[in-house]
């Protein structure tokens, strides 16, 4: 099953990250190039980097400047993980490259990199949700509601993988039809924000 294999990959890339939790630490993909769990890890591994980015950012006491340097990073950073979903749509493009589609194939509203895209996060929250449901120094009343949270996160991860490996197989029995779209993202376009195309006047 596609969703259990990647959710074993996101928890590895997630916990190799925090071996040393710094935003600066190089990738060390243990997979090969040429196989799905090396895409899997990459998009994983900017995930979790940016995650801490979002938390560093919200310091209260940040310096400004290097609020805007991080903001930067924020930005490159969603474009790469843009680019990573698409390149994990490829993928599966060229795995079902070969299906007949049936006349009566519906296409689904979100592509199956979009769902991975969903899934890497949760397994993001559900590692922090659980950190804090056993965070010794906080009180019993913020573990319990952790828990709480952290139930409910385990529940969605079912309900998503179910969905996720439901949708795959669609696909490959021709009921369910991929169209990809590129997101053209505009803002880090200097052809098309018109910030950046103005200052180039």
């Amino acid at each position: 099953m596609f969703s259990k294999l990647a959710y074993s990959v996101f928890e590895q890339s997630i916990k190799d990250y925090h071996q040393f939790d710094n935003v600066d630490q190089p990738i060390n993909n243990p997979f090969p190039k040429d196989k799905f769990e090396h895409l899997l890890y990459s998009k994983n591994w900017v995930d979790t980097v940016q995650w801490h980015y979002e938390d560093i950012i919200r310091d209260p006491n940040i310096n400004p400047v290097e609020a805007l340097t991080l903001k930067r990073k924020i930005d490159a950073s969603n474009q790469v993980r843009t680019d990573m979903v698409e390149y994990i749509d490829s993928y599966f493009l060229q795995k079902y490259s070969h299906v007949a589609v049936k006349e009566n194939a519906k296409i689904n509203s979100e592509s199956p990199a979009w769902a991975f895209d969903r899934l890497s996060i949760l397994a993001l929250k559900i590692y922090h949700m659980n950190e804090e449901a056993n965070r010794a120094e906080a009180s019993q009343e913020h573990r319990d509601k952790c828990q709480e949270k952290l139930n409910v996160l385990l529940e969605q991860r079912s309900d998503l993988s179910t969905a996720i490996d439901d949708l795959l197989q669609d696909i490959e029995n021709g009921d369910k039809f991929m169209k990809v779209y590129k997101q053209m993202k505009m803002y880090n376009d200097d052809e098309l924000n018109p910030v950046l195309y103005q200052s180039k006047k």
